[in-house]
C-alpha cells in the first residue's frame, strides 16, 4: 500500500507521564529533520503543526488516575485530528507526547479500520506492556495504561472515546520488545491473552522469527498501525526518555524490526512517543527516532535486489 501523503500531526504534552520533557518531543522530531528524511524518499509530507490541549497540572491520583481530565481532553484532539488525515487517505504520524496518546490515535485507526471493513493489526513496541489500571497501577500514570484502555479497561469516558465498547480485542495487538511489567499487570496481561514478544524471546528467537511472528496473517485487507515508544530502543543509543529500561534492542535489531515492517507495505499510520529531549544528549535519540522512521518508510540497509 503506498502512501505519498504523510501528515506530522504534533502533540506536545506530557500529560500521562511520570516525568516532564515528552511535551518537547515533537519539536525534537522537527529539529532532527523528520518532514526532509521523509521527502528524500518520494513521500510528500504535510506537518499540521501541534494539537493544543491543557497543561499539565503536576497533581497526584484521584481514583488511581492522574490528571483523567487532563489526558482526555488531549486524546479527544489526537482522536479528531487522526481521524481526519485517515478520511482523507492519508498517513498520519502522531509525534508525542507521551503513550497515553495512543488511546486517541489508535481508538481513531480502530473506528476508520471498522468503518471501512478492514482488519486492524497493532504493533507496540515498547519496553512497558502499557496495560495498567487503576486498580493495578503503582503510580497512576495514564501512559502506562493505554493498551488495556483500548482493550475496555479503564475509565469509561476514556474506553468509549471513539464510541460505545473497546476500541481493539488483546487479538489485534502485539508488543515487541518488553521487558518491565508490574506483577498485576503481569497477571492480566496473561487473562487477557496479550501476544507479547519480551525481550527474552527476542534473545532466544532473534528479531528476524520475532517479526515474522508478529507480521503473520497480514493480508491487503489489513491497516498495520506502529506504536513506537522510545523507550523500546537500548538506552544506551537512545537516552531521551523518561522511563529508561536497559537490555532493550540494539540499532541493528531496531532496524531489522523497522525494514521487515516496511518490507510489508502495509503500514498505514504511525505513533512515535515518550522522546523526552530534556532527558536527552544533543537530540541524539531524536535523530535516532528520525533514522528509524526513515527505515519503516523504506530505507534500506540492504544494497543488493529484492
Amino acid at each position: 500500500m503506498h502512501h505519498p501523503h504523510v501528515s506530522l500531526i504534533g502533540v506536545p504534552t506530557d500529560i500521562g507521564a511520570g516525568a516532564r520533557g515528552a511535551s518537547m518531543g515533537p519539536e525534537a522530531l522537527r529539529v532532527a529533520g523528520l518532514a526532509a528524511v521523509l521527502e528524500s524518499h518520494g513521500l510528500q509530507v504535510a506537518d499540521r503543526g501541534n494539537l493544543m490541549g491543557p497543561p499539565n497540572p503536576w497533581q497526584g491520583p484521584v481514583d488511581g488516575h492522574r490528571h483523567l481530565r487532563e489526558v482526555l481532553s488531549w486524546n479527544q484532539a489526537v482522536h479528531e485530528a487522526v481521524s481526519a488525515e485517515l478520511n482523507a487517505g492519508h498517513l498520519p504520524i502522531v509525534m508525542g507526547g507521551d503513550h497515553c496518546l495512543a488511546i486517541g490515535s489508535i481508538g481513531a485507526v480502530a473506528r476508520h479500520c471498522r468503518a471501512h471493513g478492514r482488519r486492524l493489526r497493532v504493533l507496540w513496541l515498547d519496553a512497558h506492556a502499557d496495560f495498567n489500571t487503576a486498580a493495578l497501577t503503582p503510580s497512576g500514570n495514564i501512559h502506562g495504561m493505554p493498551v488495556a484502555i483500548l482493550c475496555g479497561h479503564g475509565p469509561r469516558e476514556l474506553v468509549e472515546l471513539g464510541g460505545p465498547g473497546p476500541a481493539l480485542s488483546a487479538s489485534e495487538v502485539r508488543q515487541i520488545g518488553i521487558r518491565s511489567v508490574d506483577p498485576g499487570e503481569k497477571r492480566f496481561v496473561h487473562e487477557q491473552g496479550l501476544e507479547v514478544f519480551d525481550m527474552r524471546y527476542i534473545d532466544e528467537m532473534g528479531m528476524r522469527h520475532t517479526l515474522e511472528q508478529a507480521l503473520s496473517g497480514l493480508d491487503e485487507n489489513t491497516h498495520l498501525h506502529v506504536s513506537f515508544d522510545v523507550d523500546f530502543l537500548d538506552p544506551e543509543i537512545a537516552p531521551g526518555v523518561g522511563t529508561t529500561v536497559p537490555g532493550g534492542p540494539t540499532y541493528r535489531e531496531a532496524q531489522l524490526c523497522m525494514e521487515m515492517i516496511a518490507d510489508t507495505g502495509r503500514l498505514a499510520s504511525l505513533d512515535v512517543m515518550e522522546l523526552n529531549p530534556a532527558l536527552d544528549v544533543r537530540n541524539r535519540t531524536a535523530l535516532l527516532a528520525v533514522d528509524l522512521i526513515e527505515s519503516l518508510f523504506g530505507k534500506s540497509t540492504l544494497m543488493r535486489k529484492k
